[in-house]
């Protein structure tokens, strides 16, 4: 026995479709557009590329420290963790530890 699922929208066996839009609107670009296009985007992301290594940044350095930055989010998230699992033992919440510990709730 088949059966369909309630719903109050009509078409409930509709084909999918994103909420996502294609940014510049939905018109489709043949292949040769598509190839102009993303060259043209490349070269304004060199131009960018450029201007900032004029400005004194250096990619290396800011690879460096994006990874940096995932390290402290990656112990930021694990110290979370850490506060939820004492504070359900404990039978207080996390924002009550962070004063038992002597942190800001910024932190």
């Amino acid at each position: 026995m088949l059966r369909t699922p309630s719903s109050k929208f009509k078409r409930v066996h509709s084909n999918f479709k994103s909420p996502l839009q294609v940014p510049g609107g939905s018109t489709r670009l043949g292949p040769e557009e598509e190839m102009l296009e993303l060259q043209r985007r490349r070269q304004q992301l060199d131009s960018e590329i450029s201007l900032l290594e004029a400005e004194g940044y250096n990619i290396d350095e800011l690879e460096r420290h994006i990874d940096k930055l995932h390290e402290y989010n990656d112990i930021k998230d694990i110290g979370q963790t850490l506060l939820g699992r004492i504070a359900a033992l404990r039978g207080t919440t996390t924002r009550d530890l962070y004063s038992h510990f002597g942190l800001d709730l910024d932190d």
